[in-house]
């Protein structure tokens, strides 16, 4: 295929868009204005994506990326962007998704900003995988959106495992010893937490040397995985330093374990918690979804009675761990938000996972809450759960964009809604 012309504008999911030949092909790291030539293409769930592009002319939009990797690995897509075009760009996608029209906050930084990546442990490279190739790993040499530190964590696995000759994962064979490299920093209090994840369990000279090569990090996990599904997730065995690190946001401390869910950006995390505070009123908050308690505590530290409800126990101890560290009137129970009869509550906070309340938007709408407060990374999720269940007695009041992805097409929403009548 030999096609070229100029990209007009973005898909939902932030792919450039080529019309050309009664064609409409989706081109990954290309921006509106740029002109292209199109030198293969492959169909992916119905849908023409190209393979392989040159750039003959830059877009106006464009920027020079920072990171060596940009163009391969899954991570960017926008990083060629500049970053203020990449804003007014999130607010467009979320208007055309949605029909709401929202300020969009930008990252207090850009680079450095994840606390948390995990490294693909493989027969094909160690790093982050490639952009529309399931088998595809990049090998890091850096990761600029992580950490300066990138570098001497990926030095010490390979040092560690040319050391024990473990075997890195083959994702084709689905066998292998080890499969991911997970480390957390604390960006406000430094500390950080390593985590292994593999398919073995180690002897105490496999764990000496572990400990010898990440004897910087405050917490050492090795986690068995039993499965062979391709995620980093497995049954976390503490073996040496801290059991848990702290971030800190604000005047709020969190405690966190390898199974936490945390948001991602722990500087753009404190613009997500003032807007959720800012359209929360009353006194009593209920917190559904509450995980490790990020929104509740937050809350109850400027004075609301917080109730979280989580479906994790283990999440939900967590978060009672960290009422009790901030001091807080806060207290979280396990529950699914779908069952949870919902009582005499001002406000109610939501952070459904990514395919939305579903079930739990009528609970809602019989409840008679006065207000809510949903908080969503995929607006397509949003808009279902308001078209089939929040309209009927709610209107949209206000909404903020938080951009805790930056040189992504991705970025979290705060929509105030409010009772009709």
């Amino acid at each position: 295929m030999n096609v070229e012309g100029k990209i007009g504008k973005l898909s939902d999911d932030g792919l450039g868009l080529l019309h050309a030949e009664n064609k409409t092909v989706y081109v990954p790291f290309a921006y509106p204005g740029d002109s292209v030539r199109i030198k293969s293409t492959k169909r992916r769930f119905g849908r023409l994506i190209a393979r392989d592009f040159e750039l003959l002319e830059p877009s106006p939009l464009r920027a020079t990326p920072k990171c060596g990797h940009f163009g391969k690995c899954g991570g960017c897509l926008w990083q060629g962007m500049k970053y203020k075009e990449q804003l007014k760009l999130k607010a467009e996608l979320f208007e055309r998704i949605t029909g709401i029209s929202a300020e969009t906050r930008g990252s207090p930084r850009i680079w450095g900003f994840r606390n948390v990546s995990n490294f693909i442990v493989t027969t094909a490279g160690i790093g982050l995988k490639e952009y529309g190739n399931p088998l595809g790993v990049v090998g890091l040499s850096e990761c600029p959106v992580f950490s300066k530190r990138t570098r001497e964590y990926l030095r010490a696995l390979r040092g560690f495992l040319a050391e024990t000759g473990l075997r890195p994962w083959d994702l084709k064979r689905k066998a292998g010893d080890v499969h991911y490299l997970q480390i957390r920093e604390g960006k406000f209090t430094g500390e950080v937490m390593v985590n292994l994840i593999a398919h073995v369990r180690p002897s105490e000279e496999v764990l000496e040397a572990f400990v010898d090569y990440f004897s910087f990090a405050d917490s050492i996990y090795w986690s068995v995985k039993a499965d062979e599904r391709d995620d980093p997730r497995g049954e976390p065995l503490h073996v040496s330093g801290e059991e848990l690190i702290r971030e800190r946001i604000g005047n709020v401390t969190y405690l966190i374990h390898p199974n936490s869910f945390f948001q991602t950006n722990s500087y753009a995390l404190e613009l997500l918690l003032r807007a959720v505070e800012g359209f929360a009123d009353g006194e009593k908050v209920l917190d559904l979804y509450s995980g490790v308690g990020t929104f509740g505590i937050y809350l109850a530290k400027r004075g609301f009675s917080v109730e979280g409800i989580e479906a994790n126990p283990f999440a939900v101890e967590m978060a009672n761990r960290n009422a009790e560290l901030n001091g807080v009137d806060a207290v979280f129970k396990v529950g699914k938000s779908e069952e949870t009869p919902i009582g005499d509550y001002d406000t109610v906070i939501v952070d459904p996972p990514r395919r939305g309340l579903k079930e739990a938007g009528e609970l809602l709408v019989k409840s008679g809450v006065e207000r809510i407060v949903y908080v969503s990374c995929n607006p397509g999720a949003f808009k279902l759960d308001y078209e089939n269940h929040l309209g009927k007695a709610y209107r949209v009041e206000g909404a903020i964009l938080v951009d805790m992805f930056p040189h992504t097409p991705h970025v979290e929403a705060v929509v105030e809604l409010v009772r009709e009548g």
